[in-house]
């Protein structure tokens, strides 16, 4: 643009500002397995809904590239939503360990139910019809409605976020920021391609207006962008101080059959942290976890060993030590009740979280 022109309409030059960003999607938007590249959606190819909100519930709080390989594998296994309405709970939890944030797995599944047996196999095409369903808020909607259905919504995830906190100057620290980013987002969405804008924000975010040394030298609002002018585009987003996370501990029992190595493993309650997913036994997780009590918790009488260290992980809202005891047993040792033996060829299938088998890795060590 004309740095001597006089300023647009506000109207005129969000107008300009989203057409700006199209035309550089339509050059550099991103090949992902779950998106119809914009010139295909602009020949007429559709999107479809059960690949839009399949990619978005995994991309929830996950990198792309964590999330691609799943995508592949749970698209391969279940083609359309009825066939994972159809699948069994057991093989969608296995197909989803790694991801992380397990309660999304089961809210898949309860939705792609939904969809199949109570909606006759479609998705809803609006926010609100969308929101209804299980596992979909605000944002998850807003993403299904206008990328599948190419209906107006503003859609603000965290590319979107640090894209217009620095196109706007937008200094709040988050979470409050977030009403100001929003009306921006909504501000700047067309009525027409919707679903590509929200996609070319996102990728805008993902590829030049990044974290760390953004290129702002090959960013298409470059010239409006009031976060490069004043030279502080890269603190933005602002981000309040995180309250520091308690470490809580506990231990873990490996038990070995003797003779073909077989792991006894049981499942987690339904609900709650981990939800239905397979784990070695173990004690609770707590702050005031007393290590020298673990092998009174053990599951059975044996000749237990202590590993050195502690198992490690982190989840969203406090850190993780388990102390670590393996035992081999020998074979036709009755296992406690709701655990079974899984044999080494077996064990990668099995719905094991991240932080189990970090678990038995340590215990193999």
């Amino acid at each position: 643009m004309d740095a001597s022109a006089p300023p647009l309409p506000q109207a005129n030059a969000a107008a300009a500002r989203a057409q700006e960003l199209l035309a550089w999607y339509d050059r550099n938007a991103r090949a992902l397995p779950w998106r119809v590249p914009p010139h295909e959606r602009a020949a007429g190819v559709v999107p479809d809904p059960y690949r839009v909100w399949l990619s978005e519930i995994m991309l929830q709080q996950t990198t792309v590239a964590a999330v691609k390989d799943y995508f592949l594998a749970f698209t391969a296994k279940w083609p359309k939503v009825t066939d994972l309405a159809n699948a069994e709970t057991d093989d969608v939890m296995k197909a989803w360990a790694g991801l992380g944030y397990y309660s999304r797995a089961r809210n898949l599944k309860a939705c792609a139910e939904k969809v199949a047996f109570e909606l006759d196999g479609r998705f809803p095409e609006t926010e609100e019809g969308l929101k209804a369903l299980p596992g979909i808020g605000p944002y998850t909607a807003a993403a299904i409605a206008a990328i599948a259905f190419d209906q107006r919504a503003a859609v603000v995830d965290g590319n979107v976020e640090r894209v217009l906190s620095r196109l706007h100057l937008i200094e709040e620290p988050l979470p409050g920021a977030k009403p100001a980013i929003r009306a921006a987002m909504d501000a700047l969405t067309p009525p027409d391609r919707p679903g590509d804008f929200a996609q070319a924000v996102m990728d805008l975010g993902a590829t030049i207006c990044t974290p760390r040394r953004p290129a702002c030298a090959l960013c298409p609002w470059s010239a409006p962008c009031k976060g490069r002018r004043q030279g502080i585009a890269e603190t933005l987003p602002r981000k309040a101080a995180k309250a520091e996370k308690p470490t809580r501990r506990g231990a873990a029992f490996v038990m070995l059959r003797e003779g073909d190595s077989a792991l006894a493993l049981r499942k987690r309650p339904p609900k709650g942290l981990l939800g239905g997913m397979a784990e070695v036994p173990g004690t609770v997780w707590s702050t005031d976890f007393a290590e020298e009590m673990a092998l009174s918790s053990a599951p059975l009488k044996a000749l237990w060993h202590q590993h050195l260290g502690v198992a490690t992980h982190t989840f969203t809202h406090f850190h993780l030590e388990v102390t670590v005891y393996s035992a081999t047993l020998p074979a036709g040792t009755p296992l406690p009740e709701g655990c079974w033996w899984s044999v080494p060829g077996d064990l990668e299938g099995e719905a094991l979280p991240t932080v189990m088998r970090k678990i038995i890795s340590h215990a193999r060590r």
